[in-house]
């Protein structure tokens, strides 16, 4: 089921979603310049961590390649980054949302966990 069309556009859209999050949290937490720049640079961090760090096996080239049980703890962190980020700006309702989706998209992947940490 982790690799069913409809759960990868999930997946996807989480990912958005955490650039989104990144963004927003950036430009409402910080003033003058700084707001501009941690808005690029917070979520560019995001993402270069998201897609630099890989598993072997797992899609796309392994830029640097980490073990399985790593790679769930970067994408733990930087979920519940998000998370609190949205709880951070008091947008207590869409931090809940965020963190029900996210998680019930790790469990229907139950399967791709499993393999990261075998």
């Amino acid at each position: 089921m982790h690799n069913h069309p409809l759960n990868l556009l999930l997946r996807f859209g989480l990912e958005l979603a955490l650039v989104g999050i990144y963004a927003y949290w950036s430009w409402h937490s910080f003033e003058g310049f700084q707001k501009y720049l941690f808005s690029l640079l917070i979520p560019l961090a995001g993402m270069l961590l998201w897609g630099i760090f890989k598993v072997p096996g797992d899609p796309g080239k392994a830029i640097v390649a980490i073990p399985g049980w790593v790679r769930i703890l970067l994408e733990v962190f930087l979920f519940v980054a998000g998370y609190w980020m949205l709880k951070n700006l008091h947008l207590s309702k869409a931090a809940n949302l965020f963190a029900t989706i996210s998680i019930l998209h790790y469990l229907i992947s139950w399967e791709r966990i499993r393999w990261l940490l075998s």
